[in-house]
């Protein structure tokens, strides 16, 4: 997918493109907005979470590709993209619980959850509580690495990691810290900071693909392959090159790594 169609796609909403329709869906008070892809694919259903201070725009080129087999969805968590404000900045499980509450009421689940950076945490957290919403997690990027756990930390690896990402994902990147606010960025980036991943991870019984840029510096290959270690049922892909946000600017690799996960995860057993 090149850097003009990604834009295209990430930056559409609320307008029908690709496919994607907008849906907003009220949970525990809080109006969840949603892209929403063609129902009408053979696929398991998969279910998108962004990170601590994005949407679901960022999300939008790794969807695209993924529900030319599958029905996708990519949420907006409270607070977040085009959905309600919550108020005060939820922390990882109340975030989790809105999920949760977001796959009961539409239906979408047991579902396909592909989380990056900290949705990764997000997912985690809600899967180890309920684990029948899931049949499988990707966690594209997962935070925190416990070597970095550091507001400080996280920042630099962040700027460190800018270089690496498709250039016009800057203006998409801007749109969601406008729509949340530096306050519930920084409020959130607090939580994700607290919140210890990789005490969950043990805990998660559903396959599990990890995998991280080869070019990134937020999730180094030492902490990629200890969560990975972590999972009962993990297993690890590099994305050579490609940098965290993977799942925009590397989404066509991300895309292929992934099918090719489900489909061997997902084989119906034969029979004896």
């Amino acid at each position: 997918m090149r850097s003009r169609e990604r834009y295209a796609v990430a930056t559409a909403a609320p307008r029908p493109y690709a496919g994607f329709t907008s849906r907003w869906t009220t949970v525990h008070g809080v109006p969840l907005h949603a892209r929403i892809g063609p129902a009408d694919r053979p696929g398991p259903p998969v279910v998108l979470v962004h990170g601590l201070a994005v949407s679901h725009r960022y999300l939008m080129p790794v969807a695209t590709l993924l529900a030319r087999r599958h029905p996708v969805a990519a949420v907006d968590l409270p607070g977040f993209g085009l959905s309600g404000d919550p108020g005060a900045a939820l922390g990882t499980r109340a975030l989790a619980d809105a999920l949760g509450g977001w796959l009961r009421a539409t239906g979408s689940g047991p579902a396909v959850l592909l989380g990056n950076s900290y949705g990764c945490q997000v997912i985690v957290d809600l899967v180890v509580r309920e684990p029948a919403v899931a049949v499988a997690l990707v966690l594209a990027g997962p935070t925190v690495d416990p070597a970095a756990r550091s507001s400080v930390a996280q920042a630099l690896r962040w700027l460190r990691d800018v270089r690496h990402e498709d250039l016009r994902q800057t203006g998409v990147l801007a749109r969601d810290v406008r729509d949340a606010g530096p306050r519930r960025v920084l409020a959130t980036l607090r939580h994700a900071v607290a919140d210890r991943i990789e005490a969950k991870l043990p805990a998660v019984a559903v396959p599990t693909l990890v995998t991280r840029g080869g070019a990134e510096p937020i999730v180094p290959e030492r902490w990629a392959r200890q969560a990975t270690e972590l999972l009962p049922r993990g297993e690890l892909a590099v994305l050579p090159g490609a940098p965290h946000n993977a799942n925009y600017s590397a989404a066509d690799a991300l895309a292929t790594v992934t099918e090719t996960f489900l489909d061997r995860a997902l084989r119906p057993s034969g029979p004896g």
